[in-house]
């Protein structure tokens, strides 16, 4: 996976101004292979739809996968006819790369596209797009699981959708309904910081850029629609499934390990005067707070069983000292990864042993308070003792979390975000934008295809 992105936290969201622009405010990618009989019926039915409906400037990009019939010159016919209507030619055929190619060097703020059945209710595209225009969320999906969706299709395909989204669920924590349906957008900033880090070209690429998208805590809007089965469709079942199974067995392990740069789709909060910083209170305290504790109970409960597995085998200080070490060093890596948010390998090493003199001092303090008794009373009682350890672990345990937020695991964001990189993907490192009718590279699209 590409984990090279140079660009720091998201901006927040905003509402997209209302002024009239050169550039679109919506692209409607349809990415197609040989649909040489149903792309000029779509683009035409989706034209209409537009220019009667949407109240903001579109555009409808065809991105044709290396098709082999005609669809090629049909695509270039509707770019001559329709000046909303652009035609793209790739080379090589897969749905994802050519939804990363047309995104990237689209210059409208929303980006979307649809299949080119048009199996969905087109009534269903101002509602996907509105919370992206508004700056109310950053991708939206149309779901035909949702409660209020009315979708007609077989059994097959109703129980292979239903299994997908379950093992979504129940492997990557997915929290979204509908990873397959062909009804999508998303802004495009954040799909210049999040396209990057999808690897899948195929039919995965959807699932791959929804599951890193929520990870990174990005707020996906999703959106009942009606939904009519296509019985052309040119899915193949079988080989997709497989390559959706290795999929999402390949982000699982990277989400795993923590090789994913997930903070730099981080987003601030609004414009809210709610959710403005109060002075002096640092940001996300109370979070930081929660999940210090939620960790601090779990290794607890792992420092016992250790301990019971140890004592079995040797004596009690000595696995004490194992269990306690272990427990600690787990503790500081499930605090570096839940309670403050640090991802990947870099400085993780530097991060535990740093820990481990965090839980060094926290011990000399409560070993010192109980030496500190026993010099002072001589023979405390069992209270006693409960009291000195009870108060001396409280201290340990603020000093404990203060040292990890100060010192460990320090905030090293910067107030406002870093630069976007001009070219995000290897594809446009060089060279004009393929997309630019004046500066198209003959050799790299059709020349039946520029306007």
């Amino acid at each position: 996976m590409r984990t090279d992105t140079p660009w720091g936290a998201l901006p927040a969201r905003e509402h997209l101004p209302v002024e009239v622009t050169d550039a679109p405010v919506l692209d409607v990618t349809i990415p197609v292979y040989n649909e040489e009989q149903d792309l000029e019926p779509c683009v035409r039915r989706l034209h209409s739809h537009l220019a009667r409906t949407f109240p903001y400037s579109f555009r409808i990009t065809v991105a044709d996968n290396a098709s082999t019939d005609r669809t090629p010159e049909v695509a270039a016919r509707l770019d001559a006819e329709i000046p909303e209507v652009r035609a793209y030619r790739l080379e090589q055929k897969g749905r994802g790369r050519a939804l990363r190619t047309v995104w990237t060097h689209s210059d409208a703020p929303v980006l979307a596209y649809m299949d080119v059945d048009l199996s969905t209710d087109l009534n269903a595209l101002l509602p996907l797009v509105a919370p992206l225009i508004s700056g109310h969320s950053d991708l939206a999906i149309g779901s035909r699981l949702a409660r209020s969706s009315r979708v007609v299709r077989g059994p097959k395909r109703e129980f292979i959708s239903r299994a997908y989204n379950l093992i979504l669920k129940s492997s990557l924590s997915a929290r979204f309904s509908d990873a397959q349906c062909g009804f999508k957008a998303i802004r495009r900033e954040v799909a210049e910081r999040l396209l990057p880090m999808v690897e899948d070209t195929g039919w995965f690429f959807d699932t791959e850029m929804l599951v890193l998208a929520e990870r990174a805590g990005l707020r996906i809007h999703e959106v009942p629609v009606d939904w009519v089965d296509d019985p052309d469709s040119r899915v193949h079942i079988v080989s997709t499934a497989v390559e959706d199974l290795k999929g999402v067995w390949r982000v699982g392990r990277a989400l795993a390990v923590g090789a994913l740069p997930l903070d730099r789709l981080a987003r601030p909060f609004g414009d809210d005067p709610r959710d403005r910083r109060i002075g002096g209170v640092p940001g996300g305290l109370a979070r930081q707070l929660v999940g210090f504790c939620v960790v601090g109970a779990l290794s607890t409960l792992f420092y016992l069983l250790l301990y019971s597995l140890f004592r079995a085998m040797v004596g009690p200080q000595l696995a004490n000292a194992a269990a306690l070490l272990v427990s600690a060093v787990a503790n500081t890596a499930a605090n570096r990864r839940l309670t403050f948010g640090v991802r990947g390998r870099e400085r993780a090493v530097r991060h535990q042993a740093q820990g481990l003199v965090v839980f060094a001092i926290g011990l000399a303090l409560t070993s010192g308070s109980l030496a500190a008794l026993g010099a002072a009373s001589g023979a405390p009682s069992h209270s006693t003792e409960l009291a000195v350890l009870i108060s001396a672990n409280l201290a340990a345990t603020v000093l404990r979390f203060l040292l990890l937020r100060a010192w460990v695991f320090p905030d090293r964001r910067t107030d406002g975000p870093a630069p976007l990189d001009p070219a995000p993907l290897d594809v446009v490192t060089h060279g004009p934008d393929p997309l630019d009718p004046a500066t198209h590279d003959p050799d790299a699209l059709d020349p039946r295809n520029a306007r």
